[in-house]
């Protein structure tokens, strides 16, 4: 009966690695490791899963079609998950997705891509920490309407992250005053970094996102080597001088292997309230053509929108005001992150089940493999 079942969910092709097996064409769950295993008891089918992204769109409709198999073929679905790969969330036990967002220079808008994304993700249902590093413009408690500061546990060693709209958040903001200037060197920039990020009773999370300074300095080294950083959203605008610092940027990632899972254009095009002409107030298509250069895809084009702006005062991200246009924008760079975070998850996954498949056999079965 095992047997059979999993012949059926072998029907079902994973939608994104077509290229992950030896063949194109074998490129369905099964063969690919993602069902990790099968066991019938009682007429209950308990299915081990390997997806790597909670509430991940895709990863969603993957375990929706396991379950129509297994009630098509007469049993009730118990799913379970567990991945086994060698991404670098992979690499700690319960460890959460790393996603650091960045910018080749300041002025894009990250922390507002950063702050939204979070949002948009909890309000999926994932549990998310954020974690904003900018040392020299902390503006995330501000954007979050966080007035207070955090405090510490019992044992006075580890600092509980404040809780707003569904994050657990720590800021470097938290450690300065509104109005005084950061100015360390290097040294004390690592220190720091690695204080809070280390001494934070962060809990159980499924996404950690990292608000990082713009570019390509320090902090952003430390964060690099000292987190297991699994890929970086990389915010840019049209014009060609955000480009060529975005592209320095990612450039950074590749160095660290850390994936770039893709790019954000922010302040797009500006609509105009009145006619509703669109314009393209910072030139227009940067983002695609830095997508293309990279072969990564573009997850979102933020507009250039009022309401962002006054969100951001009022400390109420606008992903959370309703059905506009700024809104569908983030929710849906929230949807294409989680898929691009699976994606990796599962590649990795697939590439280590091989592996260890191929470790398993025989010296000549492995050359006879390799030679056919």
């Amino acid at each position: 009966m095992t047997t059979e079942l999993r012949d059926e969910l072998a029907q079902i092709d994973d939608p994104v690695l077509t290229g992950a097996s030896q063949t194109d064409d074998n490129a369905d769950i099964v063969s690919l490791g993602i069902v990790s295993d099968v066991e019938i008891d009682d007429g209950v089918a308990h299915v081990e899963l390997a997806l790597g992204a909670p509430y991940s769109p895709t990863e969603s409709r993957l375990a929706e079609r396991v379950r129509d198999v297994i009630h098509k073929a007469g049993y009730e679905s118990s799913l379970s998950i567990a991945i086994d790969d060698d991404t670098p969330a992979g690499l700690v036990e319960d460890a959460p997705n790393v996603i650091a967002v960045s910018s080749g220079k300041g002025g894009v808008g990250k922390s507002t891509v950063a702050v939204n994304l979070a949002t948009a993700m909890a309000e999926r249902g994932a549990r998310v920490g954020l974690f904003d590093a900018d040392v020299y413009g902390p503006n995330i408690p501000r954007m979050l309407g966080v007035h207070d500061h955090p405090g510490m546990a019992e044992d006075d060693e580890t600092i509980i992250p404040i809780e707003r709209h569904g994050l657990k958040l720590m800021s470097i903001g938290f450690l300065v005053g509104d109005d005084d200037p950061v100015i360390w060197r290097g040294a004390m920039v690592d220190k720091v970094l690695t204080q809070l990020y280390d001494d934070t009773q962060w809990g159980d999370l499924d996404y950690f996102i990292v608000d990082l300074p713009p570019g390509t300095g320090d902090a952003q080294l430390t964060m690099l080597q000292q987190m297991p950083v699994l890929g970086s959203v990389v915010v840019t605008t049209p014009q060609d001088v955000a480009l060529d610092n975005a592209r320095k940027g990612a450039r950074m990632f590749d160095r660290h292997d850390a994936e770039v899972l893709g790019f954000v254009e922010n302040m797009s095009t500006f609509v105009c309230p009145n006619c509703g002409d669109a314009h393209n107030v910072f030139d227009a298509g940067g983002g695609e053509r830095i997508a293309e250069e990279f072969d990564r895809p573009l997850l979102a084009e933020i507009p250039l929108d009022p309401s962002i702006r006054e969100a951001c005062e009022t400390g109420e991200p606008v992903v959370s005001n309703g059905d506009t246009e700024a809104a569908r924008a983030f929710e849906s760079l929230a949807e294409g992150v989680m898929d691009a975070v699976g994606e990796v998850r599962r590649r990795s996954h697939a590439e280590a089940a091989r592996s260890a498949v191929d470790e398993s056999q025989p010296a000549t079965e492995r050359i006879d493999a390799q030679t056919s």
